[in-house]
């Protein structure tokens, strides 16, 4: 760099660090590294380190194809690195969610922990109506878990006045 008032180049300007963020740095970098403090490898126990895992549930009226639905989830949970532990495909057309048994087999398998979250395609899959999904998602939320929907990316009709 030039300096405009004297003319002269100036040099880097010297980091200040001290010696405990230095240290503190290179114990981050051998944490993420797998080293210990020592410089020792960190045993890793796989036991301990787990992907993240959801169940998939998909519902639709007696005739629908749930194939590119099930695919474009599938794929979406791989993209956040979650293992698929189930895939509960319903054709029962939009009952209440009280009387889907696949439903409540998705819920459950929060419950036990076999999986940390339940993903759908579509919000109408779980609901239409804002109450009915509201309780499912909250009896999810409850157990531990979180429902997530898994937008299509399908444009949407718009309407014409």
């Amino acid at each position: 760099m030039v300096s405009v008032e004297s003319g002269q180049r100036q040099g880097r300007t010297a980091h200040r660090r001290s010696g405990h963020t230095l240290r503190r740095r290179q114990a981050l970098a051998d944490a993420a590294a797998g080293m210990s403090p020592g410089g020792t490898a960190v045993p890793t126990d796989p036991a301990r380190i787990a992907r993240f895992r959801c169940v998939i549930y998909l519902c639709g009226a007696p005739d629908t194809d749930l194939g590119t639905a099930r695919k474009e989830c599938t794929e979406y949970a791989g993209g956040f690195g979650w293992e698929i532990t189930d895939v509960i495909e319903e054709y029962m057309g939009l009952l209440p969610p009280e009387g889907r048994d696949g439903l409540r087999r998705a819920v459950e398998c929060v419950q036990l922990g076999e999986a940390g979250a339940v993903l759908t395609a579509w919000r109408s899959m779980i609901s239409p109506l804002p109450q009915e999904y509201d309780a499912i998602a909250r009896e999810v939320e409850k157990a531990g878990g979180f429902l997530h929907i898994r937008d299509s990316g399908r444009k949407r009709e718009e309407r014409k006045p």
